[in-house]
Parts: C-alpha cells; sequence; structure tokens
C-alpha cells in the first residue's frame, strides 16, 4: 500500500502559457492557484475550477491532444450555451443517449450521461458532463 491520498495535478500541454492563462481563468472562471518561474526560463502554472481538489497545469508543450480530462457540470445546457456564446470552440450539439457513440481520448463516450467537449485555444479537448 502507498500513501497517495488524491489526484493532484494534470499536465495539459499549450503553446503559449499566458494565452492559455487568460483562456482557462478568463473563459472558463478557473482560480489560478500556482504561477511560478524556475531554472532555464520555465513557467510553472496551475488553474483549477473554485473549490476543486485537483488541478490543471499548464505545461509549455504543442497542445492539440484530446486530454482526457473531463470536467462535472451542474448544468450542461447552459455550459455548452455560454461557452458557445463566448465563442469557445464546443461541440455542435451535446451527446445524449442514442446518439451515436463517440471515440475521444481512448474512451468511448455514449452520452450517459450528457456530455459535451469543448477545445481550448491550442486545441486541447476537454470533455464537460452532466454531474450525476
Amino acid at each position: 500500500m502507498t500513501h497517495i491520498t488524491q489526484l493532484s495535478t494534470v499536465l495539459v500541454r499549450v503553446a503559449d502559457q499566458d494565452r492559455a492563462l487568460e483562456f482557462y481563468t478568463g473563459t472558463l472562471g478557473f482560480e489560478k492557484l500556482v504561477d511560478f518561474g524556475y531554472a532555464g526560463g520555465a513557467r510553472w502554472i496551475e488553474v483549477a475550477p473554485p473549490g476543486a481538489a485537483t488541478s490543471l497545469s499548464l505545461a509549455r508543450g504543442t497542445g492539440g491532444e484530446e486530454t482526457g480530462v473531463a470536467f462535472d457540470s451542474a448544468d450542461v445546457e447552459a455550459d455548452h450555451a455560454a461557452l458557445r456564446a463566448r465563442g469557445v470552440d464546443v461541440d455542435e450539439s451535446i451527446l445524449r443517449e442514442g446518439d451515436s457513440v463517440l471515440h475521444w481520448a481512448g474512451a468511448v463516450l455514449a452520452g450517459i450521461p450528457p456530455m459535451f467537449r469543448l477545445r481550448d485555444p491550442d486545441g486541447n479537448s476537454l470533455l464537460v458532463v452532466q454531474q450525476p
């Protein structure tokens, strides 16, 4: 047995950390938890939805990945509409039970519960899922 107690941080590679920070905080409403530079000019940034136990680290890289990161939403309908109105690249419609399955990040998504994908400015796809 280990003494591991929770999932802490998931890395999402982004080409422009400032642009990503603005998207995750300004557009998605996440909080900036950590932002510091270290040896060699590298930078470590962590963001998270308010009150979340797990954060995203916006790590310098190329982006454009199916991240495998899923967020809970209390209202996917409202979030889908609001993000779309803000110009965020979201799926055309919400995936629901009975729709054709979708393959994403190595998983099969069947719309149970309702969900949709969004893409950050680097093309990283993230999943938003209705809370059960």
